[in-house]
């Protein structure tokens, strides 16, 4: 197996532009969005009004592009394995690195993400579909409203994997666990009944075979916020795009203690973004 500083590298040079699911299982990955100053504070509210699908991990210094209290090494601008570009709200292009979309007034926001629980379902001896064919999650836009603030607002995005009914209980009882990682489910069952048309046509992400005795669980997805950040049409924003997340140098339990970074601790519960 590779090592952290191997992927990371691998990331950087371009070589790996794949979705990170089950890559460095054991590691927090993390959701990505990166816009003015002018509008941080007003989205980290955002993010804490909608807690569900935007779990706040790391918030980086004014115009810094390190993320030391998520990695000793992180480089927001070239860490992720693939970014999308938005202007105007209007989604633009895809880049492998954002050397030249980083400014002296950018703030990079870090999002808990549902791959960091994926791990811990496997290791309790539960199949995720996903990870068992090597795709993508399957993501979909939503009926839920978010929270709105002025500028941000938008439906809910959710991930789908598919579990059997004897395993529910155990699904929740894991997640749930990992409340900077979605935590539990938001819904189970119909996908009509939060307004998904199609399971094999998801929005974002890839869609996996279903079963007969299939039970649909959905968890608040991170690319809700590029959902609001689209919403807010502002001039400049990137996001990471689907699937494609920053690996943190901590697992789960690391990230969670203050000896793994007390920034990210201080971010989870009230942050305000200063130059």
């Amino acid at each position: 197996m590779n090592t952290l500083s191997e992927v990371r590298a691998q990331i950087r040079s371009n070589q790996y532009q794949a979705n990170t699911s089950g890559l460095m299982p054991d590691l927090v990955q993390g959701n990505v969005v990166v816009l003015p100053q002018l509008y941080a504070n007003e989205f980290i509210d955002y993010c804490n009004k909608n807690p569900k699908p935007c779990p706040i991990i790391g918030v980086s210094a004014v115009g810094n592009p390190a993320l030391s209290e998520l990695g000793q090494n992180i480089d927001i601008r070239r860490d992720v394995p693939q970014y999308n570009i938005y202007r105007d709200g209007v989604f633009k292009s895809v880049t492998n690195n954002i050397d030249d979309y980083w400014h002296d007034d950018s703030v990079a926001i870090v999002l808990g993400c549902s791959f960091s629980f994926e791990n811990a379902l496997i290791e309790q001896g539960l199949s995720v579909r996903n990870i068992t064919l090597n795709t993508n999650v399957s993501m979909y836009d939503t009926n839920i409203q978010t929270s709105a603030t002025e500028h941000f607002s938008c439906n809910m995005v959710v991930t789908m994997r598919p579990f059997k009914q004897q395993d529910i209980e155990r699904v929740i009882q894991i997640t749930g666990q990992f409340p900077k990682a979605h935590g539990s489910p938001i819904h189970i069952g119909s996908p009509h009944d939060i307004g998904i048309k199609d399971l094999q046509n998801p929005e974002y992400g890839t869609a996996v075979p279903l079963e007969e005795d299939d039970v649909f669980v959905y968890w608040a997805c991170g690319v809700t916020t590029q959902q609001a950040v689209t919403s807010a049409q502002l001039p400049l924003v990137v996001t990471h795009a689907p699937g494609k997340m920053l690996i943190s140098d901590y697992t789960y339990p690391q990230l969670s203690q203050p000896t793994a970074g007390t920034t990210a601790n201080q971010y989870w519960k009230e942050t305000s973004v200063t130059a």
